[in-house]
């Protein structure tokens, strides 16, 4: 993509918003001998992964990522990463996420790439970010793998959101090195991936300290910092090194994934490309652009699958569980990134139900075992992102269909079920089959499995659902236990489905994203939820605002020497 004007790539103008918000294909596929921006090494149970961004490799044109500032092309790279280490390195116990630049640890997302990208831009970059930082929260909770911020410099907005995430921040006791989130006074934006939430929920800092730390620009550093619980420790440059070394030890005591563990090499994600659609093995993607929806097709093993932890590394990257997975993660962030005007995902499943509760079976009896487990946190951390789409989501369960086990968990994400009632044809007519992992194995952002937040955790209801655990249920039984929203025969399904369908689409898309939001995420509140939803909202909210993006709003005319002129309302 090239530009049509000689640009200033330091003072963005108009020019180069049109060229950075002009549609282009963003590919989240990506290996270590491509990145630009990190650099990986290993040292037994220790992992240090440095950034070290080329301001010169913007995934647009338009801007230049300086002072280790990032993009979504830095994230892509980080999130591809920290996946490496999870499959590829199963002997590393701690990750630590450090910076290779003198005195700069990272300055957070670049502000002239926000300040000259479009809203749906900004939106879904922070919601990628947020993915990536709670999937290190994420993989510490469940496989073990620890994560430490060496902050060797300048940590400011996203960069201390970065470190935020991470288990333990140690801070380079320097004089100068100093942690910040100044977005509120510099930007007139707030932090967007999760730093105030986690600065209050995660490290319990002081409400009133918060508010200074949030509302200053300079940033806080050594003892001061460690005193108001913004860092857990510091050190001076002379034994920095070697106090990395020993907190890095001391979280990977805590660990207990494999020393001698087999990696598994993590090789391209293939996808075939077309007009209308994204074609992989074992999901595929149909796009109707004037109905402006989509069409998820997941498919069942159809080869047999091992059941032994031998067969299971000898497959590898191919094992079906994990295949499919990262087919659907690609798909999901594909869709999300790329295809802005189709607001409704319609999700299928086809192939042997058997199948898929034999590959269920397989995961639960081999939880335990560091690939199984890497592979489990795979699939939840995917099935999480489909709850945070901001998207309508229908599933249609048909003739053929497979919604069973973990497959069912995609009905239950969806804002609606529709299930094909055939009661004269019980050869042909779909079931769904509830099993053991639908209650806590793939459990949502929020902790809770989808049924215990479908029946807003009430005993009577899931312990009915329970009961029938194992059983082929036709359309009338699972209706009867509330598992779908309705279940049309043969005569009537083809009109309701394309009606409620066509009501969806014609919809105000904000006020949809809104709606299904706030009742996708209906009861238990967690830090998680409370930085997609409390947070990310106000941020929407915020980024549309005059203050940040008007002509003089704070976010457009950061760097540009004009001074900012807010609207004073507080309405």
């Amino acid at each position: 993509m090239t530009a049509t004007a000689t640009l200033d790539i330091d003072r963005p103008d108009a020019a180069v918003a049109a060229v950075i918000t002009a549609p282009t294909k963003i590919d989240y596929r990506t290996e270590p001998s491509r990145y630009h921006h990190w650099s990986l090494e290993f040292d037994g149970e220790v992992a240090t992964l440095s950034m070290n961004v080329d301001e010169n490799a913007g995934l647009k044109p338009g801007y230049k990522l300086k002072l280790n500032s990032y993009d979504l092309g830095v994230d892509i790279e980080l999130h591809d990463a920290i996946n490496r280490i999870r499959f590829e390195h199963p002997e590393v116990r701690t990750v630590v996420m450090t910076s290779s630049r003198d005195r700069i640890f990272c300055s957070g997302a670049n502000i002239f790439m926000l300040g000259v990208s479009s809203h749906g831009w900004k939106v879904n970059f922070c919601k990628f970010t947020n993915e990536t930082r709670n999937g290190l929260e994420d993989s510490s909770k469940y496989s073990g793998l620890k994560f430490l911020a060496a902050v060797n410099g300048a940590c400011a907005g996203g960069g201390y959101e970065l470190a935020l995430a991470c288990d333990e921040i140690l801070l380079i006791d320097d004089r100068s090195s100093s942690v910040s989130l100044p977005e509120v006074p510099l930007l007139g934006v707030l932090p967007g991936t999760g730093g105030l939430t986690r600065v209050t929920d995660k490290r319990h800092v002081r409400h009133d300290l918060a508010d200074i730390f949030c509302t200053t620009t300079e940033g806080v550093r050594g003892q001061k910092a460690k005193d108001w619980r913004l860092v857990d420790d510091i050190a001076k440059p002379a034994v920095f090194a070697q106090k990395v070394r020993e907190r890095a030890e001391a979280l990977a005591a805590k660990s207990d994934r494999p020393a001698n563990g087999s990696g598994v090499m993590l090789t391209r994600v293939e996808r075939k490309d077309e007009a209308n659609a994204l074609r992989y093995a074992n999901v595929t993607v149909e796009i109707d652009r004037a109905k402006r929806n989509a069409t998820f097709t997941l498919k069942a093993p159809t080869t047999q699958q091992p059941d032994t932890i031998e067969g299971i590394e000898a497959a590898g990257v191919n094992w079906w569980p994990l295949a499919m997975a990262r087919e659907l993660d690609d798909a999901i962030l594909s869709m999300r990134t790329n295809e802005l005007d189709i607001g409704i995902w319609i999700l299928k499943t086809e192939g042997d139900a058997a199948a898929v509760l034999a590959s269920d079976a397989t995961l639960m009896k081999h939880k335990d075992h560091w690939l199984v487990r890497e592979t489990m946190g795979l699939i939840r951390r995917t099935f999480s992102r489909i709850d945070v789409s901001s998207r309508s989501l229908f599933a249609l369960i048909e003739s053929g269909s497979c919604f069973v086990g973990s497959f069912l968990e995609l009905a239950l994400a969806c804002d609606r079920t529709y299930m094909l009632a055939l009661p004269d044809d019980a050869g042909i007519a779909p079931t769904i089959t509830v099993s053991d992992v639908n209650f806590g194995m793939f459990p949502m952002a929020t902790g809770q499995s989808r049924l215990a937040r479908r029946f807003y955790e009430e005993v009577p209801a899931v312990e009915a659902v329970r009961a029938k655990a194992g059983t082929a249920l036709d359309a009338d039984a699972a209706l009867a236990l509330g598992l779908v929203t309705s279940a049309p025969d043969d005569i009537d399904w083809t009109d309701e489905v394309r009606m409620a369908l066509e009501e969806r689409a014609a919809m105000s898309p904000d006020a949809l994203t809104g709606m299904e939001a706030n009742l996708r995420f209906n009861g238990t509140e967690n830090m998680v939820t409370r930085v997609f939803g409390r947070l990310t909202a106000w941020q929407n909210w915020i980024f549309q605002r005059p203050n940040a993006v008007g002509e003089k709003g704070a976010l457009k005319l950061y760097g540009k020497g004009e001074k900012t002129q807010f609207d004073f309302n507080r309405v």
